[in-house]
This record gives structure tokens, sequence and C-alpha cells, in this order.
């Protein structure tokens, strides 16, 4: 371990790699604060959002998706990327309304994160939703849901029986999960 303090690394240069539909890919040079150089792989993303919607106080609103990037198909909580200049808010319940055929009363920020800081851009700002209503979505043209309704009581043991594994997901319910009690919803 070397005696140098932690401190903003200084860009060189930089050069885009890739250019696609979701992300861009570029690699950075950079000065390290020892004074040496390196190089960094980065995912710009341009945001997202991911929505926990409490159908009543006891059960989650869920979609199992195809993921190409995992392989398989995963039980996740709502999320979409937002569109340039979006509102997040509104990304929020457009997304919800997309996916799930859900509109929400009320939309409460939990938090937000870094999905992966080592190497992407991407902030996900999770949302709870609740006081939820039918109305007519549609998902987009290249995504595939199932709706599934979970009873909360039943999240912690599937997250740990390795039945929920996205990251995203895990954060929302177990922040959810603290944050019911204090609201008042009803069974």
């Amino acid at each position: 371990m070397t005696n140098v303090s932690i401190q903003d690394e200084t860009t060189i240069s930089s050069r885009r790699v890739h250019e696609g539909r979701v992300i861009n890919v570029r690699v950075d040079t950079i000065r390290l604060p020892n004074g040496k150089e390196a190089l960094r792989d980065v995912v710009e993303h341009r945001g997202a959002v991911a929505i926990v919607p409490m159908l009543d106080a006891g059960t989650v609103v869920m979609v199992r998706q195809f993921r190409t990037a995992a392989g398989k198909v995963l039980l996740e909580i709502p999320a979409g990327t937002r569109e340039p200049g979006e509102e997040l808010e509104l990304c929020a319940r457009r997304e919800l309304a997309e996916e799930t055929n859900f509109q929400a009363q009320h939309m409460v920020k939990m938090f937000q994160s870094y999905v992966a800081p080592g190497y992407s851009s991407e902030l996900i700002h999770v949302y709870l939703a609740y006081g939820l209503a039918p109305v007519d979505g549609h998902t987009d043209d290249d995504e595939f849901v199932e709706v599934e309704r979970v009873p909360l009581s039943a999240v912690a043991d599937m997250i740990a029986r390795g039945e929920i594994e996205d990251g995203k997901t895990i954060g929302g319910l177990l922040a959810a999960m603290d944050m019911l009690p204090k609201l008042e919803l009803s069974e």
C-alpha cells in the first residue's frame, strides 16, 4: 500500500470506441494521484429509474423478463432508461405504466445509486409507488415482460435463495421494506 492520498484522477484524453442505442463506451487516459498514467474503460449511460410498485401493504408488483447479458429470465422491479431531458418522476410513471399497466397515485423517491461506478456512469433513481390503479400501458416493441404479484413477506427469502438476483431490485425492495412501516398503506 502506498502513502498517496486519495484525490481526483485527471483525464488526459478520451476516445469514444462505441456509440449505441442505450450506451456509449469510451477509453480515458488518466493521471493518477501518484503521477502515473492509466487507462479507464467507461460505459456512458444517460441514467435510469426503477419503481417498487405496491399493490397494497403486502404485495409488490414485479416483472419477469429475459435479460440477454445475464442469459436468463430475471424477476425484477419495473425499470427503464430516461429519455434525453426527461424528468425523473415522469420517467418512473411512464415505465410503471408501460411495464405493469398500473399508474400510481403516490410516487416517493427512496434513493439513487450508481449501478457499477467502477466502469459505468449510470445513475439509477429508485421510487416507491403506491395507490395503484389499472391503466392501459404498452411495452416497447423489443420488450416482453410478464407481470407478477409477489408477497412482500416472501422477498427476503427469495433474495437469499437466489430467486431475485438483480441489484436494483434487491436495493429497491429492501429500501421499500424499511420505508413501508412509516407509511399508512392498507392491506
